[in-house]
């Protein structure tokens, strides 16, 4: 449950106790015991402050994959979610002592002995690394098991509160209806063969003009004129020695690679007895069931039972078997090392036997390569000095081995494959590179290094008409046959509604009828319209292109958007025709049928169990939070801004 608070519980569950004041740790709250705040009397101290905020930072980094700093923490709001989570426990502590709840020390002390952290290496709970870890966070025992004891105190206030949530069955049963609801539908693509004619040629004025509406289709993006050096391993390599020798040497240390026996794709299924592995053969000889399916009978998927490659020796007494099939196929019975088993046998690779010489080449480029790596890496802080010591680009390009360019790049532009920017650290440090920054040494993935020097900006500018002459015309005639469709669409989703409704014959009336007659007549039409027997006639109806039946929401049809689909479920009454304008395409579709929900089967009970789970504990999370926020307001909060703005100083 989100804002749960400080529960040491869950720090400890999650792994973020931290032996040690190391990584995102607090340096010395000896001096600043004051605290930062109360709740109805129960008061939050510095350090659970600071625990707590480095437990938050660890948790986004390991979701993030990335450290963040104190400053940036506070930037995207950690030390906001850190101070809510510490009132929210504090308001359920100070109503757990109002009403009295409690845990006794039998259930505190199953806690403790419980909690990874705190076993030796026999698996049991040791005395010793309890203290050492506790002191190593700056707590006391007592300290830890009051708190402690209070998390359980506070789960149990907390289950207590929330234990008559449920979701709405009415609810569930209409999302369960509304999601299970199938369709059928017809659909069609408007192209250009469907225009009555053929979209007419521009002439000079209407494209000069397109192309002043648009100019942001035809604007050059902002071109950075860019001077470089830069050196990669790849540079060096034919100048790099390698020693015979040692070129032997790497291929015996990975012989695996270059010389294999020949090996089988192998799946193994294995049987309690010889007698059932003989019986499950000849069902599959018999063409009963298939090596899949029996796997599938023992409560086995493929990938459960499969060996990988495998050669002869490593299956043992049964690799003749299985090495005797000269086709894919069912080996076996035969024994393994886990009993008597089939062996499905589903392709056979054949030895490889690479020798030295064939693979010299290649193993004197990977050792040139990774020599020349490592040279850059050692003459890295010879060139870093030199370009802070003054050195020009053009300079490094004589005195080291680096070699200079200049490149016309802008953003989003196709990349030179052998090119500099083709390294996505090019690529970023030339987005923020200013006219203001001295160059300096960067390093890529790869091991080269790279410097760089923004000479001048190009900024964005409308390329002139006659050099985008092609491209303004293709823009235009794009445009105009789009919206051709789009019109010609519209006409035929009229013509289709229309021609689903019943045409009536107007009965004959003499010319020379009283308008009483007349109104009689107009009333005897209408009773006709609505079951009368005036004869009725079908308008010829339109293509309504291709059927597609038992639509699932969220379904999918083989070439067409997916906003086809999402379009289908919008449309309310059968027979309706829409038009649906998808990634430039034109389409019609007709609703020509609305299945309700299956809600009967297992498939249906699992979905209702499962939208009822989300509907849950989505209200519970959300009763939980009125509840917080009310039992702060019961009890008064109080915040002392300059303790945590002194703890988050010393948050490193």
């Amino acid at each position: 449950m989100r804002g749960k608070g400080k529960s040491t519980i869950v720090w400890l569950l999650m792994g973020m106790l931290v032996l040690g004041l190391g990584g995102f740790g607090v340096t010395n709250f000896s001096g600043g015991t004051a605290d930062i705040g109360s709740v109805g009397g129960v008061e939050i101290s510095a350090q659970d402050y600071a625990r707590t905020l480095r437990a938050e930072m660890q948790e986004f980094s390991a979701r993030t994959g990335r450290q963040i700093s104190a400053a940036e923490a506070k930037t995207i709001g950690v030390d906001q979610a850190a101070l809510a989570r510490l009132y929210t426990a504090a308001a359920l502590e100070a109503e757990a002592n109002r009403l009295g709840v409690s845990v006794g020390d039998q259930a505190v002390a199953g806690q403790i002995t419980g909690i990874a952290a705190f076993r030796g290496l026999n698996g049991q709970f040791d005395r010793a690394i309890y203290a050492d870890a506790l002191r190593r966070e700056g707590m006391r025992e007592a300290e830890f098991e009051h708190d402690l004891r209070m998390d359980m105190a506070r789960l149990i206030l907390q289950d207590a509160a929330l234990a008559g949530v449920s979701a709405p069955q009415p609810v569930v049963a209409q999302t369960q209806g509304w999601l299970l609801e199938t369709r059928d539908i017809h659909w069609r693509e408007l192209t250009a063969e469907d225009l009555p004619t053929p979209v007419a040629t521009p002439d000079e004025t209407t494209l000069q003009a397109w192309h002043k509406a648009n100019a942001d289709r035809f604007t050059a993006p902002e071109i950075r004129q860019i001077t470089y050096v830069w050196l990669t391993p790849e540079m060096l390599e034919g100048e790099v020695e390698v020693d015979e020798q040692a070129l032997r040497d790497l291929y015996q240390d990975r012989i695996e690679e270059f010389q294999q026996p020949e090996r089988r794709m192998v799946e193994r299924l294995v049987f309690p007895t010889m007698a059932a592995a003989e019986e499950a053969k000849a069902r599959i000889d018999s063409g009963e069931v298939t090596f899949e399916q029996l796997a599938a009978e023992r409560g086995l998927s493929l990938a459960d039972i499969d060996l990988g490659e495998v050669a002869r020796a490593d299956l043992g007494s049964a690799g003749e078997a299985v090495f005797a099939l000269e086709e894919p196929g069912v080996a076996g019975p035969a024994s393994s090392d886990l009993g008597p088993a089939l062996f499905s046998m589903n392709a056979i690779l054949e030895p490889l036997d690479i020798p030295f010489e064939q693979a010299r080449d290649d193993l004197r480029l990977e050792a040139a390569v990774d020599r020349a790596r490592r040279q850059i890496e050692e003459r890295a802080g010879e060139f870093a000095d030199l370009l802070a010591g003054g050195a020009a680009l053009e300079d490094m390009a004589q005195d080291t081995p680096m070699k200079l360019g200049r490149i016309d790049w802008s953003q989003g532009a196709e990349a030179d494959p052998n090119g500099i920017d083709a390294y996505p650290e090019f690529r970023e440090r030339a987005a923020q590179l200013t006219e203001k920054d001295f160059p300096e040494l960067f390093e890529t993935e790869d091991g080269g290094v790279f410097a760089m020097r923004l000479d001048k900006i190009e900024p964005p500018a409308l390329i002139p008409f006659e050099d985008v002459r092609d491209r303004v015309a293709e823009d235009w005639s794009r445009n105009e046959g789009h919206r051709l469709l789009l019109a010609l669409a519209e006409e035929l989703r009229v013509q289709a509604e229309a021609a689903a409704e019943p045409e009536i014959e107007p009965a004959p009336a003499a010319a020379t009828a009283p308008a009483s007659q007349a109104l009689g007549a107009a009333a005897t039409g209408a009773a006709n319209a609505t079951g009368g027997n005036a004869p009725a006639t079908a308008r010829p109806a339109p293509d309504l292109g291709t059927p597609a039946t038992n639509l699932h929401r969220g379904g999918f049809i083989n070439g067409v958007p997916q906003d086809v689909v999402v379009q289908a479920f919008e449309i309310a009454e059968e027979g309706a025709t829409e038009v649906v304008d998808a990634e430039n395409r034109v389409f019609l579709i007709t609703l020509d049928k609305i299945h309700p929900a299956d809600t009967a089967g297992d498939e249906a009970a699992q979905i209702r169990d499962g939208i009822s789970a989300r509907l849950a504990d989505s209200l519970r999370q959300d009763v939980f939070d009125y509840f917080a926020r009310a039992l702060q307001v019961q009890g008064g909060v109080t915040l002392n801004q300059t303790a945590v703005d002194a703890v988050n100083a010393q948050v490193q």
